[in-house]
């Protein structure tokens, strides 16, 4: 057993409780995966990282769903950041970070901490009525046809007509598992759909969104940076969001609000980035004794 320094970070918030809570340990990248998903479950979040040293970035992060490691998260690399500038452990206003998805570049403006998602990859296009009955909705809610799209990690892109079809959203964890297999994916990875209105939960809004997720993760993501990067590249792939930069809303049903800034690297036919800026609240900090394996 060995204690390591952690903090409680909401990220894509800049308040107590709002955006979305990740648990980051530091200098725990060496651990098990068996550890690191335990660590997760015993959290109740979404997702934990773990950070390390890396010979070819400034940092190597893990990133932990309570069932998997998975190689790139959005509101984990915020709070990641942000955890670590909170330590004192950022010099300057730029760093990298290695990760499963390859290095993502950091830069900070002020409070706010920007990541530059790697090129989006556009995968297969699933039927609108495969992803309505994974979510509890008629196909007529869909006004944009669904496509898996990754900007480090996949999610189907699902446009619906409305806040109302959005809230009215349910998962079918069977039928999911059929919109994952019609993707090309199978076992733990399922693509989730990723819920997404073109109009703001407020009105400093652009878009507002849902992620509703399988156990044994918690039903609901409160804000989801990586698929705002998917689902950014997909809006300016077929034109149906004309701003170079906007603002993406998520989690204000949930009581936990959380914004981003999202902005596009490159032409809508030839991006080669995008870039997803927030803010991360420390809440609490301490330390956690873990151990070198589960037997």
């Amino acid at each position: 057993m060995s204690w390591f320094e952690f903090d409680w970070v909401d990220a894509f918030s800049d308040r107590a409780f709002g955006g979305n809570g990740c648990a980051v340990v530091h200098d725990g990248a060496h651990l098990p995966e068996p550890v690191c998903t335990a660590f997760v479950r015993e959290t109740s979040l979404v997702e934990c990282t773990f950070t390390g040293p890396s010979d070819v970035a400034d940092i190597r992060v893990r990133y932990f769903l309570a069932s998997r490691e998975i190689p790139f998260a959005g509101h984990p690399t915020i709070a990641t950041v942000a955890a670590m500038r909170s330590r004192g452990l950022i010099a300057g206003d730029a760093l990298t970070l290695e990760t499963g998805a390859g290095i993502v570049d950091i830069r900070l403006d002020g409070d706010r901490i920007e990541m530059t998602q790697v090129a989006p990859e556009f995968g297969p296009h699933v039927a609108p009525e495969l992803v309505a009955a994974a979510i509890g909705l008629p196909a007529s809610a869909i006004v944009s046809p669904p496509q898996v799209v990754s900007t480090g990690l996949p999610f189907c892109i699902t446009v619906l007509r409305d806040h109302a079809a959005l809230r009215a959203a349910r998962l079918n964890v069977d039928a999911l598992r059929q919109v994952a297999q019609t993707a090309g994916y199978s076992g733990a990875d399922m693509a989730e759909p990723f819920l997404v209105t073109l109009q703001g939960a407020t009105e400093a809004g652009d878009t507002f969104s849902r992620l509703l997720l399988a156990p044994p993760s918690p039903p609901e993501d409160p804000f989801t940076g990586s698929a705002t990067g998917a689902m950014a590249a997909y809006l300016w792939k077929y034109g149906l969001i004309a701003k170079d930069s906007f603002v993406a809303e998520q989690g204000h049903d949930m009581g936990r609000p959380g914004q981003a800034i999202v902005t596009r690297v490159g032409p809508p036919d030839a991006m080669t980035g995008i870039k997803v800026a927030g803010r991360g609240f420390v809440l609490m900090r301490g330390q956690t004794d873990l151990p070198d394996s589960l037997q």
